[in-house]
């Protein structure tokens, strides 16, 4: 398999068919004009310590190619022509940082006390014994490093030693792909050796607003024919699935995995057609709209896409989807359990509709508030009814932060026995606040007092 991926189309070695020497150019001024002062500073740190040890020092991968993009991207990982822990150790005697190492790998993670993390390696060669294996590793070259990476736009390296700071290193028509905005492969058994760059194509294609070439969609296409995403760990195949469900719009590229067969591997029944795509542009309106709120509540995007994705599928199926991503029970539970959780509520906001029966404030609490915030947003995505996009939102901007100014001690201190007499005085206290029947502290005591038969 290595040796046939070796090989270009005619035959020949894939080396001897690149230019002897990469292509290079200065850009020195652009990283100055586009990196903030602190990343640019740390990058010359990081050349000036490979200088010390006698290693040549690059920033490679996403962060070269949002740079040349002028896309904001400050994920910094480095790559070593050396030894990669070696020079995180030495970092880490000089800066105040902390290092976490791999050592089977050769790379090491450097932690900065202001958060910002760079991944660290040697540069390597990574061998695969069979179609959608992990590798084994090797080390290698730059170019061998760059080589074994995903597509050309991404196989650009800058170089970091002060000599030849700033200098883009281009072996693969990375720069060429960049500008004709192209996703292309950089062997014919790319796919072979890992099929999860099938998904990665297509997010990559639809954030940029990239085309994929020809030969690699034919590529793709014979990779998913022939079966090799089969051979995939279902752990694997879900990381890549979030990583495009957790994009600014997913929805591009959910219509580009229908194009390639996709959600037939995923799940025979899992159908993506034009309702599923109205519902995805719910999903994503509801989102734009919770984000416009500043809450400074986190959720996981990837999910409320999920769910609008398993919409259609029956429990059994869900669960059978569930299995073939080899969700552990956690993760299961927050998809079954939340979808179903999420159905539950809508029917009975339907059932006030139904019987028009407009509920207390207390009512729409007490139904949404067990909710997790993702099924509450995907439910305010899913209906159409105008009504209970109003019953949801009023949870957010008034209802979700309710609470009773009074607590346990000071019920306690009113002659109301500890136990749960406590928590039954406190929920119907806070039932009679979210229904604004009681406003100030006064109030609460009054209406504890005549709950409990004080006056």
């Amino acid at each position: 398999l290595q040796e046939e991926m070796m090989k270009s189309e005619k035959g020949a070695s894939v080396f001897e068919s690149q230019p002897l020497y990469a292509r290079k150019k200065m850009i020195s001024k652009l990283m100055k004009e586009r990196l903030p002062d602190r990343i640019h500073s740390l990058l010359m740190e990081f050349g000036k310590v490979g200088d010390e040890l006698g290693y040549p020092v690059y920033a490679v991968g996403g962060f070269v190619r949002d740079l040349l993009l002028r896309v904001e991207n400050f994920d910094v990982d480095i790559v070593v022509e050396g030894d990669g822990i070696r020079l995180a150790e030495e970092f880490e005697k000089k800066f105040p940082c902390r290092i976490r190492t791999h050592k089977k790998f050769g790379t090491a993670i450097i932690l900065f006390p202001d958060g910002l993390k760079v991944d660290v390696a040697t540069a390597r060669w990574e061998v695969y014994d069979s179609p959608a294996a992990l590798p084994t590793v090797e080390s290698a070259s730059i170019k061998m490093d760059l080589y074994r990476r995903d597509f050309t736009i991404n196989t650009l390296a800058i170089q970091l030693n002060p000599k030849a700071f700033g200098e883009l290193i281009d072996f693969f028509g990375g720069v060429k792909d960049t500008k004709e905005k192209v996703i292309r492969v950089l062997h014919n058994l790319s796919f072979v050796e890992d099929p999860t760059r099938v998904f990665r194509a297509i997010r990559f294609e639809q954030r940029f607003e990239f085309q994929i070439g020809k030969h690699t969609q034919n590529l793709m296409k014979n990779a998913v024919k022939v079966g090799f995403l089969e051979r995939l760990s279902g752990g694997r195949v879900l990381s890549e699935l979030i990583l495009i469900l957790q994009e600014g719009t997913p929805l591009p590229a959910l219509k580009r995995m229908r194009d390639y067969n996709l959600f037939h591997f995923l799940h025979p029944n899992l159908k993506f057609n034009e309702p599923a795509e109205v519902l995805f542009e719910q999903i994503r309106q509801v989102i734009s709209w919770f984000d416009l709120l500043f809450l400074e509540q986190r959720y996981e995007r990837w999910l409320i896409y999920f769910y609008g994705l398993i919409d259609s599928l029956k429990e059994g199926e869900i669960e059978e989807l569930c299995q073939k991503l080899a969700m552990n029970d956690k993760v299961k539970k927050r998809v079954g359990g939340g979808k179903i959780q999420a159905d539950q509520a809508l029917l009975q906001m339907f059932s006030w509709i139904n019987t028009d029966r407009p509920p207390k404030r207390s009512e729409i609490y007490d139904v949404l508030d067990p909710l997790s915030i993702e099924s509450k947003l995907f439910m305010m995505g899913k209906t159409t009814q105008v009504t209970t996009r109003r019953y949801i939102s009023l949870y957010f901007t008034q209802l979700k932060d309710t609470k009773t100014l009074l607590r346990g001690t000071d019920l306690i201190q009113m002659g109301i026995k500890s136990g749960p007499f406590i928590k039954k005085a406190l929920t119907g206290l806070l039932k009679a606040r979210l229904d604004e029947q009681v406003i100030t502290r006064q109030d609460e005591m009054e209406y504890i007092s005549k709950a409990q038969g004080m006056e």
